[in-house]
């Protein structure tokens, strides 16, 4: 400890700062925050990834439709709503992270309104995994 003269009587200075345990208290409650704040955002993520997955779900659906009602005859491909204006571009599967990787299903041939060439009568998310509901979203 570092010592002063003061009116000839020796004075004691204490040092600042904090002692270890204090140090290890404190990073200990915030570790637990911290344990318990990134499961909830991790949560939270994946829901605004459903959302967004529901929502371009609806919206190529939609169009599909659209497309149908319009021409007469089912979409081929995805691409072919976007290059007849119906789409900008392709949305992205929020799960997988790609707009390559929509699962198209085909019309049966009893269901076509076309009965020469069949077309695209349903889209899926093209991901294996499950939602928070338990369900595939192959399923959706």
């Amino acid at each position: 400890m570092a010592q002063l003269m003061r009116n000839g009587k020796e004075v004691t200075r204490a040092r600042r700062g904090y002692t270890l345990v204090e140090i290890v208290i404190v990073l200990t409650i915030i570790s637990i925050l911290v344990s318990i704040s990134v499961p909830l955002y991790q949560k939270a993520i994946l829901r605004t990834k459903e959302s967004v997955l529901r929502s371009n779900l609806f919206s190529i659906r939609t169009v599909i439709d659209e497309y149908t009602y319009d021409k007469q005859k089912a979409p081929q491909s995805l691409q072919d709503l976007v290059s007849e204006g119906y789409l900008r571009q392709i949305p992205e599967d929020p799960i997988t992270g790609n707009n390559q990787s929509w699962k198209i299903v085909m019309e049966d041939s009893l269901t076509m309104v076309s009965q020469t060439e069949p077309g695209i009568f349903d889209v899926r998310s093209g991901s294996d995994k499950t939602s928070l509901e338990g369900t595939p979203y192959t399923e959706w």
